[in-house]
């Protein structure tokens, strides 16, 4: 077999890398959800030096694109890896020698064990992946609300209200992310405590382009200003469309069925404010989150699973 070519592309050659002979090219990842691979320069969301190619014989057998937001310094996530067939190697030893480093997300269609084509190549992808040194962290799903779903009543429980000081705010999150679910926030935990975790949330949300004064505390009801704080959420946009960016509970009141209740203050919210598309995800173990999302009228339109 002839010796591998790895390397970067530039805008120049940009186009080589649609030019894989993959079979399984649209069953996982981006394409079966209508995104389009293209640079910044042809109207897409991907930097060439972030686009990684092996090349055998000038052909091209496996890559791998990093994708980041336009003012991002460093790549958020690998969420466009495959190969050739045959050609798993090739695909190992890119993201080996590629210097880029962040998670890997793969998307999946909804129920992807249960169609053999996809589950196979889903199971490639993963395989590959782990032999380069990626372990797998968490399957999530992603949920999609639209204005034909219909807007879920609020069951009126609690009090929400904005929170404008920078003080209460992470001191409440803070209090969420200990003892959360989320394998995110228990990886951060565990490499950095409570601090850490709360501090990745603070930049997510400051990363997107939604405004701050959007973030919501939910309150138990109480006279005047008064009651005890339930937890929080963050309707969001991101560089695609409106999500649910967060929603988290404090530990004394977990338990009660309030994600629910956040959930859907943070979908009307979105709504009014001009939504006609709302994502949201959910750790797939976090069953009681991922009951809210279906009883809010939330539709499964995708899975995801992450390595890191």
């Amino acid at each position: 077999m002839t010796e591998l070519l790895i390397r970067a592309l530039a805008e120049s050659d940009a186009y080589l890398f649609d030019t894989l002979d993959g079979p399984t090219a649209g069953l996982v990842g981006h394409p079966p959800f209508g995104r389009h691979y293209a640079t910044f320069v042809q109207g897409g969301q991907y930097r060439p030096e972030w686009m990684w190619v092996a090349l055998r014989d000038g052909v091209v057998v496996a890559r791998a694109a990093w994708w980041a937001g336009p003012d991002d310094t460093r790549p958020a996530a690998l969420d466009r890896f495959d190969f050739a067939p045959g050609e798993a190697d090739a695909a190992v030893r890119l993201l080996r020698a590629a210097p880029p480093h962040a998670e890997y997300v793969l998307q999946l269609p909804s129920r992807w064990r249960d169609r053999a084509a996809v589950r196979d190549a889903a199971r490639a992808r993963m395989d590959a992946a782990a032999e380069a040194g990626l372990a797998p962290l968490v399957e999530r799903f992603r949920s999609t609300w639209t204005p034909e779903c219909g807007l879920p009543e609020p069951p009126g429980r609690l009090v929400f209200r904005p929170e404008p000081d920078d003080g209460v705010f992470p001191d409440i999150l803070r209090r969420v992310e200990t003892g959360s679910p989320d394998a995110h926030a228990r990886r951060a935990i565990a490499e950095g405590g409570v601090e850490r975790a709360a501090q990745e949330e603070l930049d997510f949300f400051r990363w997107c382009p939604s405004p701050r004064e959007w973030w919501r505390v939910a309150w138990t009801a109480g006279p005047g200003r008064g009651g005890e704080a339930v937890g929080l959420h963050v309707p969001a946009r991101n560089l695609q469309a409106p999500v649910i960016g967060f929603i988290g509970i404090v530990p004394e009141h977990r338990g009660r069925g309030y994600g629910y209740d956040l959930l859907v203050d943070c979908t009307r919210h979105l709504a009014e404010h001009g939504a006609e598309k709302i994502i949201g995800e959910t750790d797939q173990p976090n069953v009681p989150m991922a009951a809210a999302f279906a009883e809010a009228g939330y539709p499964m339109t995708q899975e995801r699973a992450f390595f890191v």
